[in-house]
Order: C-alpha cells, then structure tokens, then sequence
C-alpha cells in the first residue's frame, strides 16, 4: 500500500536498463511526457497509437525521435497480446482515459467512463496476462476513486483498479489529484483555475496541520507525474497504490 514518502530503489539501474515498456495512452497528456522520462531511464519505449488516428504519421515522426517504436495494434485481446508478446514487454503502463469531448468527437456513446476508462482497462489487464511474462501494470487512476463512488468517474476508475489488482500480474496503481499545466489538446482551463484555487486552500489547510490532506489533493505536472510513475514502476517493489508525497 502506499507509504508516504518512500522512493524506492533508483529506476536508472540495469533493471531500468533491461525494461521494454509498453505505453498506452502514450499520446495523452500523461503518456506524452511518461515516453521520454522511460528513455531517459534507458526503458525500451513502445508508444501504442491508435491506428485510425487521423495524426499517425505525426506521432510516428514525434515518437521515433525520442527513440520509441510506434505499435498500432488495435483494441482487441489477441491483437494487443501479440504485440507486447512480440515486444517482450517486462511493464505495461496504462495512461488512458477520456473526456465527453473527446468522446463526443469519437462517437462514443453512453457512459463513456465505463467504456473507456473501465472496458479498455480490461482489454489490456486480459492482454497483458494473455501475453506471458507477467509484465508489471502500472495504472494511472486518480485520487478518490472507489468502486462504490456516486460519481461516475470515480467509479470507473475504482472499479478499474479491482481489475488490475486481479489480473494475477504485478501492479502499481497510481492516484494523482488534478493534473495541470500547457499543452493539452482538449484545453481544459476550468481544471487548471481548480488546481490553482485547491493549492491555495491546501496550502492553508497545511498551515494548520492538515498536511496529509494537503499532499494527497494538491495538484501536479504532467512532468511531475511521469516522472513518479517511472520511478515507482521500475523499482519492481511490491504491489502497491501510490498517492500524494508518493507522486512527487
């Protein structure tokens, strides 16, 4: 379980050395910055990009420049298990997720948390163990989630995680609080002003000995973030949730 303030071993070792990561979500706001941080640990990078994305050779150029393989699999059990089989992957990280924009624009319909954030999840989870190897899943949920959550993200999310914690492979589920800063492409600066206002109010909640509080819901970078992730991914510790002063 989480343990605040523990780093565990160093990840740029011969372990980070022998890594071949596989990133879904590679081209998102987290998975952008979570490829280059697993190169600059000397992982071998496969960014997984969605086939019909109408930016592929853009993600090829960007990707292949940093030194990572673009895999295009598309989203099925045998299809995904055949290319981390392939790719001898040793971790899967798991960087995906939506927004009702994004999913408005991809015509996805209904409760698009469960089929997104929850359906795909399991997709991989049933992937990766299809594959052999046991690689280590590493899952980038958020804070609160929690299968018996009023909201449907959370939920999602929460019940994401029973999936990961039961797919009979080695996990690291992570639980950031809002992730801010430039460069999303669905610009969302209601979720920036958010970060800005709950740092100020934990920073006051820090004050008068809420510091817990203050590191489990304060905000952080996508840089941040992949740089945590990659950190406690690699480190081959125990199965465990990562949340506030283990993120930073």
């Amino acid at each position: 379980m989480s343990g605040a303030g523990y780093r565990g071993p160093r990840a740029d070792g011969p372990a980070a050395a022998a890594a071949v990561a596989f990133v879904a979500g590679a081209t998102g706001f987290v998975g952008r910055a979570v490829v280059p941080a697993l190169i600059a640990r000397g992982a071998k990078v496969v960014a997984h990009v969605r086939p019909d994305t109408a930016r592929l050779a853009e993600w090829r150029e960007r990707f292949g420049a940093m030194g990572a393989t673009v895999d295009t699999a598309a989203w099925d059990v045998d299809a995904l298990a055949a290319a981390l089989r392939a790719a001898a992957a040793t971790h899967v990280f798991c960087l995906i997720g939506t927004t009702r924009g994004r999913a408005k624009a991809d015509g996805v319909a209904g409760n698009i948390y469960e089929t997104i954030d929850l359906g795909l999840t399991r997709l991989l989870v049933s992937a990766a163990a299809k594959a052999g190897g046991k690689p280590r899943f590493v899952y980038l949920s958020s804070v609160g989630a929690s299968s018996s959550s009023s909201s449907p993200y959370l939920k999602a999310r929460g019940r994401a995680e029973d999936v990961v914690r039961g797919g009979g492979l080695p996990w690291l589920i992570a639980r950031p609080s809002i992730i801010s800063g430039d460069g999303r492409d669905d610009g969302r600066p209601g979720e920036r002003a958010a970060g800005v206002m709950a740092d100020g109010l934990l920073a006051m909640a820090g004050m008068f000995g809420g510091k817990k509080l203050r590191a489990r819901y304060r905000s952080t970078t996508p840089d941040t973030l992949a740089t945590a992730l990659v950190r406690l991914g690699l480190d081959g510790g125990a199965d465990r949730i990562a949340e506030g002063d283990d993120l930073r």
